[in-house]
């Protein structure tokens, strides 16, 4: 995907919800892509559900998305975590692509953006991280926790904020999930240290 685009699509994505919160985060959004770092394609089983959940996608989220799944065979797709930490099963259903930051195509030292996938019947269990975030759903109902707090189910495009190590855990049903993140502040290569169970 081209990044111009991306950053495009972003910010018209950002400026549809109007939420000030958002908009912090992306301030320091670069203003053009610049230079594309290259990115060599890596794919991952989750990648499939591409179809799904462009089809599931509110309005609003379908452009981006739209973008993604046109780009997904060019796009490096990545995981975090091996089969030791968290089982083979999680990671067939799991996995994430960064468009800006210190691993995206557009450089930035300053704030990391991507989308994540989770495929269906998928718990992403409880995590921390130095890094603030904000999520954004982008298609697909999933519960979401943060802390001891109950599991609350969130529609598409509700923003989601954690600040700096705060645990938060993501739990898909019947749809897989795609959720644009933001990570601001800290470490923005940290690999999410995971709750002892």
């Amino acid at each position: 995907m081209d990044g111009d685009r991306v950053l495009g699509l972003v910010r018209d994505l950002a400026a549809g919800l109007g939420n000030p919160l958002l908009a912090r985060a992306l301030r320091d959004l670069p203003a053009t892509a610049g230079p594309l770092r290259a990115q060599p394609p890596a794919r991952l089983p989750v990648v499939s559900c591409l179809d799904a959940i462009v089809a599931a996608a509110p309005a609003a989220a379908r452009p981006l998305l739209a973008g993604l799944s046109e780009a997904r065979d060019r796009l490096a797709w990545r995981q975090t975590y091996t089969a030791a930490d968290l089982g083979q099963a999680f990671l067939d259903a799991y996995g994430w692509t960064e468009f800006v930051g210190q691993r995206g195509p557009v450089a930035s030292d300053v704030l990391a953006c991507g989308v994540l996938l989770l495929g269906p019947d998928t718990e992403y269990p409880s995590h921390a991280h130095e890094a603030e975030e904000i999520y954004i759903p982008l298609s697909g109902k999933a519960r979401w926790q943060r802390g001891t707090d109950p599991w609350m189910t969130r529609a598409p495009l509700e923003v989601i904020h954690h600040l700096g190590w705060m645990p938060h855990a993501m739990r898909t049903e019947a749809e897989p999930l795609a959720a644009l993140y933001v990570w601001i502040g800290g470490n923005l290569t940290q690999k999410s240290v995971i709750a002892p169970r």
